[in-house]
């Protein structure tokens, strides 16, 4: 019997993100779950390393790489409708719950068990926190790479999103915010 989940997964290379605004550069949810997870890695690694956190960091990476996955089948349902309301944000969660159960039914039983952890995330454990933190950095950074390429649409977001990743408390993600992304403004050439 032929299993699906794998393919689904393949298709998020089809899910466009930033739907309601004029890009320079699309994007999908693919190449941004990578970027959640290599974010995600770094703040757990930084939260415990230089400010003593006791993350399960794997549990980070893990939640990070499949925290979209849902959107293969709901697509991805720009945020000022998916928070418009606490009803539509209800509503939507309830309908990622079935879609997470969907893609988990396209495995075989075992793996299924193995994996229902990390495609139905605990929401309320600190290594969530971090994922939402890392899903936040790479929605910065994207703000960042359209405003470098002169997109003035990005601006109220990057703004707006700035102050919620700081307004988080996160002692990983405000290092990670003065450390690292300064750079996210560099050429190539700058870099080196």
């Amino acid at each position: 019997m032929p299993y699906n989940f794998y393919a689904f997964m393949d298709r998020m290379k089809y899910i466009k993100r930033w739907s309601l605004m004029r890009s320079v550069r699309e994007e999908n949810i693919m190449e941004h779950s990578h970027q959640v997870t290599v974010i995600a890695h770094a703040l757990a690694v930084t939260e415990n390393k230089l400010f003593g956190g006791g993350l399960d960091v794997n549990k980070c990476v893990l939640y990070a790489m499949y925290h979209e996955c849902p959107e293969v089948l709901t697509g991805d349902l720009p945020t000022p409708i998916k928070y418009f309301n606490n009803s539509i944000t209800g509503a939507y969660k309830d309908i990622e719950g079935v879609a997470c159960d969907r893609l988990l039914a396209t495995l075989p039983e075992e793996l299924a068990a193995e994996l229902a952890p990390f495609v139905k995330a605990d929401t309320s454990c600190p290594e969530w926190g971090v994922v939402k933190a890392a899903d936040r950095l790479s929605a910065y950074i994207k703000c960042l790479e359209e405003r470098r390429c002169g997109n003035t649409e990005f601006i109220k977001a990057e703004k707006s999103i700035r102050e919620d990743i700081l307004s988080r408390g996160l002692k990983s993600a405000e290092y990670f915010m003065e450390n690292f992304i300064p750079a996210f403004m560099l050429t190539l050439d700058e870099l080196e």
